[in-house]
C-alpha cells in the first residue's frame, strides 16, 4: 500500500511554541491534553446531570452518587500511581508536558471545585427538595421525643453490639484504617484530665440509613433498617446515630470532640505473575494487599477540630494536600441506595428494552445461521444473549461452550447456563479473568464454583488481562459441526446491560467462527497466532490494523476525496493513534470522534485537528459501546469490540474487534452512529482550549440520541433485503479482515 505524506502540518495558534522537529513527529506537548484533568472534565459532566433540575431526583441522587464513586477509584487508581512517582522522584512529563508535582495540584485544584459544588447541590438545594417531596433525610435533633426513644432501642440492640471502639495509646497503636471506611475519631478526658484518644469505626455491614416512623411504633427494632417504602418515615444517617450515642462507648471518659474521617489507599498494587507459582491465590493476595496500601486522600469533616485533624495527619503521614475537607456527607457513594427506595414519581419512567423480531422464537441458531444478528442494549434486550447461552447449554446437538468472563455480576445466569451445560457432559471451558479490579473476590468466587461443576476454567494470561467479550458454542448439524458465536463491547451481566449501552454481534461466520476458535486455543493453550482472517485481536495486530485503516483513509482521500472516519470508544489515550488521526486531518480526511470518557487528542488545532470533532455524550445510560467506521473509499469498514484507544488495551490486554460483514448491519450501525453524532442535548463538544462546551439545539430539532434510541425500535432494525448473509458457509473471507 502506498503511504500517506507525512510532511510536518503547518500549524499555528496554541501549538506555535513547538519547535520543527516537535510539529514533524507530532510530539509536541501542546498538541495533547493531560488525560487525568481530562478524567476531571468527564466527572464534571456526569455533575452536571447531577445538577440539573430537569431531571428527577433520585436520579440527581443517582448521578451524584456515580460522580463521587468515580471520584474515589480516580483516587485509588491514578492518583495513587501519580503521588508514587512524585514521592520516588520521578521527572518524567505526561505527553501534554505536566510534571507529576504539577499534576497533583492542578488535580486538587479542579477536585476542589468539583466537591464544592457537589455538596453545595446537595445541602442547599437537593436535599431540601428531597425533603418537600417526602424523603427526609434529617438530624438527630429534630426528631420527636418518641422517635428518639426508638432510635435509643434501636442502638443498643442493632448497632451497640456491632461497635469495637478501639483506644491509641502506647499499648495499642493506631490501628490500620481499611480503605474507605468511615471512622470516628474521638477525643477523650478521663477523671483527672487526661486526655485520650480512640478511634470507632462505622460497620461498613449495616445500612447506612435508619428509618424512624414518625406517626407510629416500630414492630421491631430491626425494622428500622433500610425501607422501601419512606412516606411515613425520617432518615437518620448510622453515623449520626453513633455520634448521639458515643458518650455510651466511653463510660468514665467524657467526649471531649469527635470527628468523622475517611482515607482512600493506592489500590493499584501489581501482581508479580512470573514469580507466582498459582494465579488464583496470587490474586487472593493482591485482594488482601490492597488493604495495606499507601494513604492517597484524608477525607474529613468540615468542622473537625484542628486537633483532631493533626492527630490524623500525623499518624496517616498524608501531606496537607491530600486533606479534603467534606461539608455533608462523607462516603457519597453510599446514598446510591436511596435510589432503591419506592417513589416512581421520583425517578425516570421505566425504560422496557425490547426484543427485536425473529429472536422470540426459540429457533435461535436456525436465525444466526441465517444471517448476522445485531444487538444494541440497553435499547433492545440482552435476554437474547442469555437465551444463547441457555439454549447453548440445553441443546443436544451442543458439544462444546467456550466463554470469557471479566465482569458477571452476582447470580450471574451465564455462569448457571455453563454449570447446566457441564451438568449434561458438554465440553465447557471458562476463560475467567481474575484480574479484573475490584471484582476479583467475586470472580475468584465464580472460578472455583465453576471448577467445582467440572468447568474448564482458564485464568487467563500472565502478564495481561483478558477483556475480550466472546462466546463460541460448537453444534452438531445436519452437514457437519458448525460455530456460533457471540461478540460484545460489554460484559455478560445482564444488570449492567440494563444502563450500559453495548452492541453485540450473533454470527456463524465462518472465519469469524475459526477465528474465535483460533484465540481460545491461545487463552488455554501454548497457542501462538499474531494474524487472523477476520478479527483484530490485540495485544499482536490490533494496533497495527488501525493505524493501516487510518492510513488507507488517507490514502484514498488524497486519490478520490471524500475520506471520513467515525470512531466511537470511552477512551482515546494512545499516542501512535493519535498522531495518525492527525495526519489523517491533516490530509483533508474528515474526522469525527464520540469519546465518552479521556480524550487526549486536542481537536480544532489550525492545520492539524481543524477536521476533527470530538464530543462525548453523558446521559441516562452509560455509553460503553465501541465502534470504528472508515469510509473506505465508498465500501465501508465497520468494527465493533472490547477495545478502547488506550496503550493498555492495545498492548497489555486481550481484546477483540469484529468486522461487520453484513452491508445491512454495516449500514444499521452507521446509522446508529451518525445519530449519536447529531446529538444536541446530551453531547459535550471538546475545544482546542481542552474545554468542554454543553451542545444545544438552538434553532435545530431537539436530537437527544438516548432517547430517540429508546423510543424508535426502527433505528435498530436492518433492511430484509440489503446483502446476502454474512454467515453464508460460503461467504468466504471479508476484504475488511484483519490484513486490512
Amino acid at each position: 500500500m502506498p503511504k500517506a505524506k507525512t510532511s510536518a502540518p503547518k500549524t499555528s495558534g496554541p501549538e506555535a511554541r513547538c519547535t520543527d522537529e516537535e510539529k514533524r513527529e507530532l510530539t509536541c506537548p501542546d498538541f495533547y491534553i493531560n488525560r487525568e484533568i481530562n478524567w476531571l472534565d468527564f466527572n464534571a459532566r456526569v455533575l452536571e446531570e447531577a445538577t440539573d433540575p430537569r431531571r428527577p431526583l433520585l436520579e440527581q441522587v443517582k448521578f451524584l452518587a456515580i460522580f463521587h464513586n468515580n471520584l474515589d477509584e480516580f483516587f485509588m487508581v491514578r492518583v495513587a500511581n501519580i503521588l508514587h512517582q512524585y514521592r520516588n522522584g520521578v521527572a518524567a512529563t505526561a505527553p501534554d508536558g505536566m510534571s507529576p508535582a504539577r499534576q497533583l495540584a492542578e488535580i486538587r485544584r479542579r477536585a476542589l471545585q468539583l466537591l464544592e459544588r457537589a455538596q453545595d447541590h446537595w445541602r442547599k438545594k437537593l436535599a431540601p427538595q428531597l425533603r418537600e417531596r417526602g424523603v427526609r433525610l434529617v438530624r438527630y435533633k429534630e426528631l420527636s421525643q418518641k422517635q428518639k426513644r426508638i432510635l435509643d432501642g434501636y442502638f443498643q440492640n442493632e448497632i451497640y453490639p456491632v461497635l469495637t471502639p478501639q483506644a491509641i495509646d502506647p499499648a495499642h497503636p493506631f490501628p490500620t484504617i481499611s480503605n474507605i471506611s468511615l471512622n470516628f475519631l474521638v477525643q477523650l478526658k478521663d477523671d483527672l484530665g487526661v486526655t485520650r484518644f480512640a478511634r470507632l469505626k462505622c460497620p461498613g455491614n449495616l445500612s447506612r440509613f435508619v428509618f424512624i416512623p414518625r406517626n407510629k411504633e416500630a414492630k421491631t427494632y430491626a425494622s428500622l433498617g433500610f425501607s422501601a417504602n419512606v412516606r411515613d418515615d425520617d432518615i437518620l444517617l448510622l453515623e449520626d446515630v453513633i455520634r448521639e450515642h458515643l458518650a455510651s462507648l466511653f463510660p468514665g471518659y467524657t467526649v471531649v470532640s469527635e470527628g468523622l474521617f475517611r482515607i482512600t489507599r493506592n489500590t493499584d498494587v501489581e501482581i508479580e505473575e512470573d514469580e507466582a507459582d498459582d494465579l488464583l491465590e496470587a490474586v487472593k493476595d493482591l485482594v488482601e494487599q490492597r488493604r495495606f496500601g499507601d494513604v492517597v486522600r484524608l477525607e474529613i469533616a468540615h468542622r473537625m477540630p484542628a486537633e483532631l485533624t493533626a492527630f490524623l495527619t500525623r499518624h496517616l503521614d498524608v501531606q496537607p494536600f491530600q486533606i479534603y475537607r467534606i461539608k455533608g456527607p462523607q462516603a457519597f457513594s453510599d446514598l446510591m441506595a436511596l435510589y432503591g427506595i419506592d417513589r416512581p414519581g421520583l425517578k425516570d419512567e421505566p425504560h422496557h428494552p425490547h426484543t427485536p423480531p425473529g429472536l422470540q422464537s426459540g429457533e435461535l441458531f436456525a436465525r444466526i445461521a441465517r444471517r448476522d444478528v445485531f444487538l444494541y442494549h440497553p435499547y433492545e434486550s440482552f435476554t437474547p444473549v442469555l437465551d444463547f447461552i441457555r439454549a447453548a447449554s440445553e441443546d443436544p446437538g451442543v458439544i462444546a461452550i467456550k466463554q470469557t468472563l471479566y465482569r458477571v455480576g452476582n447470580d450471574s445466569p451465564v455462569v448457571r447456563a455453563l454449570i447446566e451445560a457441564r451438568r449434561r457432559h458438554k465440553q465447557v471451558t471458562a476463560v475467567v479473568e481474575l484480574k479484573a479490579r475490584f471484582d476479583e473476590e467475586r470472580n475468584i468466587t465464580w472460578a472455583e464454583e465453576l471448577e467445582k461443576a467440572g468447568v474448564n476454567v482458564v485464568y487467563g494470561l500472565v502478564g495481561m488481562k483478558i477483556h475480550a467479550k466472546l462466546c463460541l458454542v460448537v453444534r452438531r448439524e445436519a452437514d457437519g459441526m458448525r460455530r456460533y458465536v457471540h461478540i460484545g463491547t460489554g460484559n455478560y451481566n445482564p444488570s449492567t446491560a440494563k444502563t450500559y449501552t453495548d452492541m453485540g454481534l450473533l454470527t456463524a461466520a465462518p472465519d469469524i467462527g475459526a477465528d474465535v476458535t483460533d484465540l481460545f486455543n491461545v487463552m488455554t493453550g501454548y497457542a501462538q497466532r499474531a494474524q487472523y482472517r477476520a478479527l483484530l485481536v490485540s495485544p499482536l495486530s490490533m494496533r497495527d490494523c488501525l493505524l493501516d485503516l487510518i492510513e488507507r483513509e488517507i490514502v484514498l482521500h488524497e486519490r478520490q476525496g471524500g475520506g471520513e472516519i467515525i470512531l466511537k470508544c470511552n477512551q482515546l489515550v494512545d499516542k501512535a493513534i493519535i498522531r495518525a488521526l492527525y495526519r489523517a486531518s491533516a490530509s483533508g480526511v474528515r474526522v469525527r470522534l464520540q469519546i465518552r470518557g479521556i480524550c487526549c487528542l486536542r481537536p480544532g488545532l489550525k492545520g492539524l485537528s481543524d477536521a476533527i470533532e470530538v464530543t462525548s455524550v453523558v446521559g441516562r445510560f452509560l455509553e460503553h459501546s465501541r465502534a470504528f467506521w472508515f469510509r473506505n473509499g465508498g465500501d465501508p469498514c465497520l468494527y465493533i469490540g472490547s477495545a478502547d484507544l488506550m496503550p493498555r488495551n492495545l498492548d497489555r490486554r486481550v481484546e477483540v474487534l469484529t468486522p461487520i460483514l453484513d452491508p445491512g448491519l454495516r449500514n444499521l450501525i452507521h446509522g446508529i452512529l451518525e445519530t449519536h453524532l447529531a446529538d444536541n442535548v446530551q453531547a459535550w463538544k471538546l475545544k482546542a482550549d481542552g474545554t468542554y462546551v454543553r451542545l444545544r439545539p438552538g434553532r435545530n430539532p431537539a436530537v437527544d440520541s438516548q432517547a430517540l434510541m429508546a423510543a424508535r425500535p426502527d433505528l435498530l432494525t436492518p433492511p430484509d433485503n440489503d446483502g446476502a448473509s454474512a454467515s453464508a458457509p460460503n461467504s468466504g473471507s471479508s476484504d475488511t479482515g484483519a490484513h486490512a
